[in-house]
């Protein structure tokens, strides 16, 4: 499938998968080596994605993961102003996403701190942290709308076929409000099993039907160490091993912490 990105009037062609590399503004990110908060861990970071072969930073200041502390709308945006002035000036011509879950935050980013695509992980407001109520002002696809940027649309439903449903509604709202660019995210590790993980995983392929640019976002995540064993820090392997799975089934971008290797994953996959 052929696919393109409007980046605030350039195109960002995903015919060939796309690796998209995290950059935490976080104290507790799940994985500790993807924490960044000092400027020069920050700039470093921006620099070394796209040195490595990313083609979209990803700038995250909240973490989601289970058990996280819940950071104050005032303290994301700070963190968010602070991190995107250091990539954009590092990288000043690479697509930036925003990691938040929060309209008034999302729209602040993009319209006076330079991100380029909204990266929703609440699939429009229905959870933040996991297993923790949204409570936010505003409503993200009507946001969307009219900032009329790239966003990327996370499920957080247990299996394919309720995503599915939901995906065809959700885009049909974004759509209604005029969003243009819609990327799906199946959502590993939210709001799912383990078991649920890999069962999506191994029909992926059918997300394709909904003729949209499908991420993948398997990156260290509790899915491979709960499996094979180990933690977020001994999992590079198996991560490869799943983006290789998610290529395979169609993704056209990968959201990772390690983008040489998932640079690698693309390549190979396309020879």
């Amino acid at each position: 499938m052929e696919y393109t990105l409007n980046i605030r009037g350039r195109l960002l062609d995903l015919s060939t998968p796309k690796v998209m590399g995290i950059l935490n503004a976080t104290p507790d990110s799940f994985y500790s080596g993807s924490r960044k908060q000092t400027e020069k861990e920050i700039a470093e970071r921006a620099n070394q994605i796209v040195e490595e072969g990313g083609s979209i930073i990803d700038v995250g200041a909240f973490s989601t993961r289970p058990g996280a502390v819940e950071v104050g709308e005032e303290e994301e945006t700070e963190r968010l102003k602070r991190a995107l002035a250091i990539v954009r000036r590092e990288q000043p011509d690479v697509a930036v996403s925003v990691d938040t879950y929060r309209p008034l935050v999302a729209r602040r980013c993009v319209e006076e701190f330079g991100a380029d695509i909204i990266n929703d992980v609440s699939e429009g407001g229905i959870t933040g942290i996991v297993d923790t109520p949204i409570h936010e002002q505003g409503d993200m696809f009507r946001t969307v709308g009219e900032l009329k940027v790239p966003y990327i649309l996370m499920s957080v439903k247990s299996n394919l076929h309720d995503m599915l449903i939901a995906f065809a509604e959700e885009v049909q709202t974004l759509r209604d409000y005029g969003a243009k660019d819609i990327i799906l995210d199946p959502g590993y590790g939210f709001g799912k099993t383990r078991e649920q993980n890999f069962e999506i995983l191994s029909q992926a392929e059918r997300l394709l039907t909904l003729d949209l640019p499908v991420l993948a976002g398997v990156s260290r995540k509790s899915m491979i160490f709960k499996t094979i064993g180990g933690d977020p820090t001994t999992s590079l392997n198996g991560t490869t091993v799943l983006n290789t799975v998610s290529l395979l089934k169609g993704a056209s971008i990968l959201r990772v912490h390690d983008v040489r290797e998932a640079w690698e994953a693309v390549e190979l996959t396309q020879q």
